[in-house]
């Protein structure tokens, strides 16, 4: 009898929340998970559109960590996928190949800097450059030179495993791990007035240590907040890394596939990289997916009757058929006269506001590039802060979903914004302006 009026109670009572059921077993990324609330259930997402389980929607103006370029659910980019799951899935990649596979491998080859001629499938943007890393550190190491130190940008970013780790110059995420680092050594970002000092130190580095690679995000240093720095001061650095045999890691996880405003950020930069690392909109932020590519030098060196000299590593989805399809699909959808369209357009938008917007007393500095847009506020922030915090909700009350970097707020949206969305995105940031201004007088 009890157990029976137990049955029927409970089905009387509400389903839990996804939030809820999320809250007993879920570890997030980037969480504390004592001090944040609960995660924001997100339904469904078409488009620019964000939708929760309340049924309130959002803009995506970050295009989910600049993945879904160009839009979520892509019609084109799921009949890809859709058309090659009813005929092949997964499969081995060591031993195998399949059509999807070359299919990507030709279609990327099409777009990239034209010394780069091999690519090494992998899983994500964090391996896409350990394995870039590793190329360099093996290559020096498969020709009896003993290089064992890496060379990268202060404040720069690489992703969260070891080696990614290792040259990732954004200690609030390596602190626990810092004694288990390879060697790195670190240059300052060139911003024009400091190139020559940083040419300067460059040079004493080369001369001092068996530097095996430099790493470097090309231009833009995405999570250090959208920091833009002196195209000329890095081909001047890659010039002189090359001359002393330093291999040259261009990671374009965040800044590839169209974002500043070409292909690639390294199309920007007269001296090409030997490695090239990708992920994020290669596959459009539909299925997981890393690529890291390489000149036919890097792979020479590698190619050799001696099995040790190959290079191990692999993971269980390389090369997965459907993650390939769908970024086959992502580099059609790049190269159309549509979508070039609308990234001048987005350009276009971004100069106007960062014109209007720039004079603001709170707003400290302002800069964009492609579909990149960032302001620095002139408030101490940090990077996961209160008044951060405050931010972040302020924009997702306003029916925009932004992701503050302490004081930079930042703009990445996907490609097939309309210019009312990005008006709405323009306006919530003023508001905020308006409001951190009205709090302070």
């Amino acid at each position: 009898m009890n157990s029976t009026l137990e049955h029927i109670s409970k089905l009387f009572q509400p389903n839990p929340s996804i939030s809820a059921r999320d809250a007993k077993h879920i570890w997030h990324p980037l969480t504390q998970h004592k001090t944040s609330g609960k995660m924001l259930a997100i339904k469904k997402a078409k488009g620019v559109w964000l939708t929760d389980e309340s049924g309130k929607s959002y803009i995506d103006g970050i295009a989910s960590w600049y993945t879904s370029m160009f839009g979520h659910c892509h019609p084109e980019i799921i009949e890809a996928v859709h058309h090659q799951m009813q005929t092949l899935d997964q499969i081995v990649f060591s031993g195998f190949t399949h059509e999807p596979a070359v299919n990507l491998a030709e279609a990327l080859l099409d777009i990239l800097p034209s010394n780069q001629q091999k690519l090494f499938f992998n899983d994500n943007g964090s391996t896409a450059t350990e394995i870039g890393i590793k190329m360099a550190l093996q290559y020096h190491h498969n020709q009896g030179q003993k290089r064992q130190v890496m060379l990268a940008l202060e404040e720069g970013f690489h992703g969260d495993t070891f080696g990614a780790m290792s040259v990732s110059g954004l200690s609030v995420y390596n602190g626990a791990f810092e004694d288990h680092f390879i060697k790195v050594v670190r240059i300052p970002r060139p911003e024009g007035h400091n190139n020559a000092a940083v040419l300067a130190q460059l040079d004493q580095l080369i001369a001092k240590e068996d530097i095996a690679g430099f790493i470097y995000e090309p231009i833009v240093q995405g999570a250090a907040a959208m920091k833009i720095y002196d195209v000329k001061a890095l081909d001047e650095i890659l010039k002189r890394c090359k001359k002393a045999n330093i291999i040259c890691i261009a990671d374009e996880v965040m800044t590839g596939f169209g974002k500043t405003g070409t292909f690639f950020a390294s199309d920007q930069v007269k001296t090409k990289p030997d490695i090239m690392c990708f992920s994020k909109a290669l596959s459009a932020g539909m299925v997981p997916m890393g690529l890291t590519s390489c000149t036919k030098k890097i792979y020479k060196a590698f190619y050799d009757n001696d099995i040790a000299k190959g290079l191990f590593h692999g993971h269980t989805y390389t090369g997965n058929p459907l993650a390939c399809a769908a970024a086959t699909a992502s580099i059609k959808l790049l190269k159309s006269d549509a979508i070039q369209k609308q990234i001048v357009e987005i350009a276009e938008q971004h100069k106007a506001f960062a014109c209007q917007i720039e004079q603001h007393p709170l707003v400290k500095s302002v800069r964009h590039l492609g579909v990149i847009f960032a302001l620095d506020l002139n408030i101490e922030m940090s990077r996961y802060g209160k008044e951060r915090n405050w931010l972040f909700q302020f924009f997702m009350e306003q029916g925009v979903f932004l992701r503050p970097l302490g004081q930079t707020i930042y703009c990445l949206p996907p490609f097939v914004i309309n210019n009312n969305e990005l008006a709405k995105i323009y306006a919530s940031i003023s508001k905020a302006l308006k409001l951190l201004q009205e709090k302070r007088n």
